[in-house]
């Protein structure tokens, strides 16, 4: 053969590279020394041909090939399970340094690997991978090589006490973010309402909200952490029996007040009575049932939910206005009704082929658990949860409202922007348990023994009138029409154990609000976020029950107003916030007036003063902006 046709290999990766032509074969210069065969290596070659020749005499030449061939074979298996020993041996070259320390009580080992493998060079340090588990590594050892480097462990295992694996890390939470200082909604306050004695009550406020895209750039990726509470689970049982004659339904599972005791003892996993107790599925053979179809869009919903239900033909459907494209196409609108309001709604509206009505997809509730309509829409209110088991958000309002905003700015606002995982306001008068109590007894909003039952119980647990000592909590009493909250498990355990209060004693949630969260906040670092009423009221318009507007008067011929529109200040370059005004959104619905009312003493005469006044209306537009 010629140098001519062989390849060199470079000395990079050890690829044959084709020689030209004219290229100088490297000739090694050392001198080579020719000797000549020995005698002993011919009489051994010999000796070796004979026994050979022997063989083939004596066994045949089939059976001599049948012998090597066995030979050849044992040599080949040999020869691989040498090599499979000597690369377990090398494996274990790699790993052979193992040093077992004891760390905190835990064992803690370390892996270290070979020295020729893990530096390249002399002045080399190599820290190849930050350790697996939690602890410290400051103490870790550390390897010296002969070429002055130095090695980190490339990784550690903390092992339990009883050497089994430790769990995995904890997943990633939201923990919050801040509005850069010059942002017009970190500059903004809350105006003072105008002096105007004569108009007293509520009042919407101005909310500085954030545009839509930059609402939905801050929407977490994560969940918010969960203090204690990692796993919470739900009772189901096939055959429920009341065992204490206090309060409760089948739909609810007749909680003990032992078992009611024991779910406020906050720990990393709880199982707690919180409806459906009668299906393994909520919607499904548990009370307030639900159709298959309808169950399955509900599974569809992942990220935000706005809902709202209409039991006993209450009110009348109110359809969201000024919503986003974005809130449109994912986030979910769903209204309950029962039988009764479905065929009202049915004989004037036809849904479409979706079963939507507007915005709002209809869900027809079958098996009523309560005879009060009050007491069935605090299903869906309180339990919203496991209605939409993968949804992340949810909004509620009452079926008397109308939604004027986004949800996802309501989100930013409420939730995101507050760091926090659940929103309701505060009612715009009353903070004290006790005084809420005698103003729905005055009201007639329940029987009185069963509200008065209610309260000696709380106050048998320790229920104290409101007083500054409770800062910075502001309100004992909710105004229970919006609840804004993130679905996690706290948040989830909290509407479970106030709809429990719902299901034993009366049910005004309004009453129990505050022992459930006082419960919860002594034994777990939570808080809620209890907004200003006008603030809600800026987001949601209030209209009247359908009773009372069928006994209003046939509705008059109104003057043209402009649609309620968002109004902006001017944000400085870069910036952008919107500012919604209350005077844009209060209104009366359409084609609607309010109830004539009766005139007393001096107002009956009529004074052409006070018609001109009325006429020009200048109290009815200048008083709208005071609010509480």
């Amino acid at each position: 053969m010629t140098g001519g046709s062989l390849g060199l290999r470079t000395g990079s990766y050890g690829s044959l590279q084709p020689q030209s032509q004219n290229s100088v074969v490297p000739v090694q210069t050392s001198p080579i020394s020719v000797r000549k065969p020995s005698k002993m290596l011919n009489s051994g070659s010999r000796e070796k041909e004979r026994l050979i020749h022997w063989m083939f005499k004596f066994f045949g030449r089939k059976k001599v090939g049948m012998l090597l061939l066995c030979v050849v074979s044992a040599a080949v298996f040999g020869w691989v399970l040498y090599i499979g020993k000597g690369e377990d041996a090398s494996e274990g070259d790699r790993m052979r340094n193992i040093r077992v320390n004891s760390v905190n009580g835990s064992i803690l080992v370390i892996s270290i690997p070979d020295q020729s493998e893990a530096a390249t060079n002399s002045n080399s340090i190599i820290n190849p991978s930050l350790p697996l588990s939690s602890e410290k590594t400051e103490n870790l050892p550390q390897v010296a090589t002969n070429s002055n480097s130095i090695i980190n462990p490339p990784f550690s295992i903390s092992l339990e006490k009883n050497g089994s694996m430790p769990p995995p890390p904890p997943a990633p939470v939201f923990l919050g973010y801040t509005l850069p200082p010059d942002h017009p909604c970190e500059k903004f306050t809350l105006p003072s309402p105008p002096a105007d004695k004569k108009r007293t009550g509520p009042r919407p406020c101005p909310v500085c909200y954030l545009s839509m895209e930059e609402a939905i750039a801050h929407m977490p990726k994560d969940p918010s952490p969960s203090p204690v509470l990692r796993n919470l689970t739900y009772v189901y049982e096939e055959h429920i029996n009341q065992t204490e004659s206090f309060g409760g339904s089948v739909f609810g599972g007749y909680p003990s007040l032992k078992q009611r005791n024991e779910s406020y003892d906050i720990k990393e996993t709880m199982t707690v009575h919180c409806g459906f107790v009668g299906g393994t599925k909520p919607g499904r053979n548990t009370g307030f049932d639900i159709d298959e179809s309808d169950l399955h869009e509900m599974e569809q919903c992942r990220e935000v939910v706005v809902a709202t239900a209409i039991f006993g033909n209450y009110d009348v459907i109110q359809q969201p206005k000024n919503i986003s494209e974005a809130a449109k196409k994912n986030a979910c609108f769903f209204m309950f009704l029962d039988g009764e309001t479905e065929a009202y709604v049915k004989n004037t509206t036809v849904p479409d082929s979706t079963n939507r009505i507007g915005l709002w997809r209809i869900v027809s509730v079958r098996n009523l658990p309560y005879t009060d309509a009050r007491r069935n829409g605090k299903v869906p209110k309180l339990l919203l949860h496991r209605l939409f088991p993968n949804a992340r958000y949810s909004i509620w309002i009452d079926g008397k409202l109308e939604l004027v905003v986004d949800p996802y700015l309501i989100l930013e606002r409420f939730l995101w922007r507050k760091n926090s995982t659940f929103a309701i306001s505060r009612h715009y008068r009353r903070f004290d348990v006790f005084v809420e109590a005698e103003a729905n007894k005055v009201a007639g909003k329940y029987d009185n023994a069963s509200i008065d039952m209610q309260i000696e119980f709380y106050k048998s647990e320790g229920l104290t009138s409101y007083s500054e000592a409770k800062l910075p909590i502001t309100s004992d009493v909710p105004e229970g029409c919006v609840i804004i909250r993130e679905h996690i498990p706290i948040t989830n355990l909290f509407t479970c154990l106030w709809f429990n209060e719902v299901d034993r004693f009366t049910a005004r949630d309004q009453l129990s609000f505050s022992t459930v969260r006082d419960k919860i906040i002594s034994k777990v670092d939570w808080s809620l976020n209890m907004f200003l009423d006008c603030e809600r009221r800026n987001f949601v318009v209030q209209a009247y029950h359908r009773e009372l507007l069928e006994q209003m008067a046939p509705p008059l011929a109104l003057t043209g107003h402009p649609p309620p529109s968002l109004v902006s200040d001017l944000p400085p370059p870069g910036k952008s916030s919107t500012v919604v005004q209350p005077e844009n959104i209060i209104r009366q619905p359409e084609n609607i007036i309010r109830p004539p009312t009766k005139r007393r003493g001096r107002d009956r005469r009529s004074s052409s003063r006070r018609h001109r006044k009325v006429a020009a209306g200048s109290k009815e537009t200048t008083s709208t902006q005071s609010f509480v």
